[in-house]
């Protein structure tokens, strides 16, 4: 769904080769398919063993047709993984990219995000770029009312006497206008542009929309307070007023992003 935002991105930036590319919370490795079939090396790394899987599936055992496996490292957490220093220490990024939603970035915490963005242009050359994205207005993101049923279902995970030995699951927020500034600043990342990119979130049916839904991360919080079967279907009643006669689900959604240099 968020493709549309990629190709935006790397186009700008003119990735290709001879950009090093790290991508944070790379999940399961679209973005950083799409920047090595442009030529770049890429390097990410993400919270989720499972979507690494998936990643490693994309990024080492297909490569081009009848070529080679496509070049790449992969590892579990954020820039401190052992996987983004052996990339760094050859060379440095020349660009980052945080391309999941501010509310899976920022799960732990806006002190946590900017943490792992200051880590993240230490290792990136001078000049560099580091972009991050953001949901667009409540307004133009059709997502949005459905998005509010996980975080008004995980609303128990905010209560004091809620301990948790892990971080917790992402949760989904609106991004204000000036959000992305707001960690870019703190991280030491000077803006330098931006842009917002149509991201229609479409499915064949209802059943697929449920899915693709919860496989964002940002159910997750709601089904560990709430009974799975709920979440499933307050999430079905939500996507109702977006189903078209024929069965499919269509909701336009505008993404931004911002570009940042070190």
């Amino acid at each position: 769904m968020l493709v549309p935002l990629y190709e935006a991105v790397y186009e700008r930036l003119d990735v290709g080769a001879g950009t090093r590319l790290l991508g944070l919370g790379c999940g399961s490795g679209l973005a950083l398919l799409m920047a090595a079939a442009r030529g770049a090396t890429v390097c990410g790394v993400d919270t989720d063993e499972r979507r690494l899987d998936l990643a490693r599936e994309r990024l080492t055992a297909v490569g081009a047709p009848g070529g080679p496996a496509l070049p790449t490292r992969l590892g579990l957490g954020g820039p401190e993984s052992p996987c983004v220093q052996e990339a760094a220490a050859e060379s440095a990024f020349t660009v980052v990219t945080a391309f999941e939603p501010l509310s899976a970035l920022g799960a732990a915490g806006p002190g946590a995000a900017v943490s792992t963005l200051a880590a993240a242009a230490a290792r990136t050359e001078r000049g560099g770029a580091v972009v991050l994205a953001g949901w667009g207005p409540p307004e133009r993101c059709a997502t949005s009312g459905v998005l509010r049923v996980g975080d008004r279902l995980a609303d128990p995970m905010d209560s004091p006497s809620h301990h948790r030995e892990v971080p917790p699951p992402a949760r989904w927020r609106p991004c204000g206008r000036d959000d992305l500034e707001e960690l870019a600043a703190p991280a030491g990342l000077r803006p330098d542009g931006s842009g917002r990119v149509a991201c229609p979130f479409g499915y064949a049916d209802m059943d697929s929309a449920v899915r693709g839904l919860l496989s964002t991360r940002l159910f997750d919080a709601a089904e560990q307070v709430t009974d799975p079967i709920q979440v499933r279907k307050e999430i079905t009643e939500a996507l109702h007023p977006h189903q078209r006669a024929d069965g499919t689900v269509w909701m336009p959604n505008v993404f931004r992003y911002l570009i940042c240099r070190v």
